[in-house]
């Protein structure tokens, strides 16, 4: 890899995140009563599209909005805008990993699939008018009462598969200002997580943004890389990121697999798998160190396994490393969609070998890489409770298979496996060893406790039912 190129700047980038920031603070105070800073914000977000199609409406909307006139058609020009700017961040790191990796370049899918007529006007409209009050009032000016107004359009779009994506954002986002109420008092507001939470719900009201994904089904040989788990306090997902060889001889395919369950707070470490196990086969190969044969297994134009445990059936032995040294460097990625196109979401599987390994006791123990004489930063913080992978292997080992992440300017490495050399031998060490099933003591322990808080909520949500 050239790990040069991941710290060489790229032109544009700086400012284009800056013009997101500036926009970002401007929806702490609201927009209802601008100053001059905000209004000053608003004019570099409008500034930083200029040159593109929606140059004419973002620059009346900044221009209304600087007034405390804006109206919904002005709020959403300005999210588009924000998304806008943060879709072509995206890209060009996405260029710059593929350019250093020396990879395929991920392709451009089909014709998206059309949106149709709007599925219930009313109920996206009752989600536009209440996220642009929000933005008026900002994070410091929500209170109990305005976060509330969610509520019925939650209720009333939950029930309709066609509308469940909006609404999840929503009630999500509407659940996290209600634990922040009231916003006056906030000693610190996450500010671009809640732009973009703004940003993203304002655009899926809107006709068409979120059509149904296109589809298609595939067969072949599934090879997994690793697992990247994702733990809320209510909720647990395992993501399986591995590299798909279709059965008619095509290009392989870099692919992710998931699965998502909900979880009591007591539930933690190896207990997650507990929870997530019954719901996917592919996790059990996944710690087997197996391939998975697929027959006819739904595909999204992004990359995304529908996965159904009918169509999939345990191959033969792949080693992760070897899947890695072998089958990745051939591997296409598939392009983002459009409203997914964020920093954030930049998650690309690499390998590195023949590095140096820093430590630095003083900031906590912090591990990075040096990588043909650069420095890359490892994020030890994601590597999941869940597993026998933890900081202390990863910087004691010689090969790493990981994801690429960008975060707070940088790229990061997030570890997925390691290669340690223990008595003469390559030991792999993966943060899914223990997705099917484990024999290590501290994962037993961890499996047998969550087995019985769950046993335990189950009696007791039984005695509630009866009652």
């Amino acid at each position: 890899m050239r790990a040069d190129l991941l710290t060489d700047d790229i032109a544009g980038l700086d400012e284009a995140l800056a013009a997101v920031d500036g926009f970002d603070e401007a929806l702490v105070g609201g927009l209802l009563r601008p100053q001059p800073g905000q209004a000053g914000a608003l004019a570099g977000l409008a500034d930083a599209v200029a040159g593109s199609p929606l140059a004419s409406r973002v620059a009346e909307a900044a221009e209304k909005a600087a007034a405390g006139a804006a109206g919904e058609d002005h709020f959403v020009a300005l999210a588009a805008a924000r998304t806008a700017l943060l879709g072509s961040v995206h890209d060009a790191l996405t260029a710059r990993i593929e350019e250093a990796v020396d990879r395929p370049r991920a392709e451009e899918s089909g014709t998206a699939p059309a949106g149709g007529e709007e599925h219930a006007a009313n109920l996206h409209a009752a989600a536009r008018s209440w996220l642009c009050d929000l933005a008026r009032a900002g994070w410091r000016g929500i209170d109990h009462e305005l976060v509330g107004g969610a509520a019925p359009v939650v209720s009333a779009m939950l029930p309709d598969p066609a509308l469940r994506r909006p609404a999840t954002l929503l009630d999500g986002f509407a659940a996290e200002l209600a634990a922040s109420c009231p916003g006056a008092t906030l000693e610190r507001v996450p500010v671009r997580r809640w732009a973009d939470l703004w940003s993203r719900a304002l655009l899926l009201t809107l006709p068409g943004a979120a059509p149904a994904p296109a589809v298609a089904e595939v067969s072949g040989r599934l090879l997994p890389l690793g697992v990247d788990v994702q733990e809320h306090a209510t909720a647990v997902q395992a993501q399986v990121h591995a590299v798909f060889e279709p059965a008619d001889g095509g290009t392989p395919r870099l692919v992710r697999a998931s699965v998502s369950a909900p979880k009591p707070d007591t539930v933690v470490g190896a207990g997650l798998w507990q929870l997530l196990r019954p719901r996917m086969s592919l996790l059990a190969a996944v710690s087997e160190g197996r391939a998975v044969e697929l027959d006819a297994m739904p595909l999204t134009a992004e990359g995304d396994l529908v996965w159904d445990d009918a169509r999939a059936r345990t191959g033969g032995p792949a080693e992760v490393f070897t899947t890695a040294r072998v089958a990745l460097p051939a591997a296409a990625a598939f392009a983002t969609s459009p409203l997914d196109r964020h920093p954030a979401r930049i998650a690309v599987p690499v390998l590195l070998e023949g590095y140096a390994v820093e430590t630095a006791e003083e900031d906590g123990g912090t591990v990075a890489f040096q990588v043909a004489g650069q420095r890359l930063a490892v994020d030890t913080d994601r590597v999941p409770a869940a597993g026998p992978l933890t900081p202390e292997a990863v910087a004691s080992s010689g090969a790493c298979l990981g994801l690429l992440r960008w975060d707070a300017g940088e790229f990061l490495l997030q570890p997925l496996a390691v290669e340690r050399t223990v008595r003469k031998k390559a030991v792999a060490v993966h943060a899914g060893a223990w997705a099917g099933g484990t024999t290590d003591k501290a994962g037993v322990r961890a499996e047998k406790a969550a087995i019985d808080a769950v046993k335990v909520l189950r009696e007791r949500a039984g005695k509630l039912l009866r009652k």
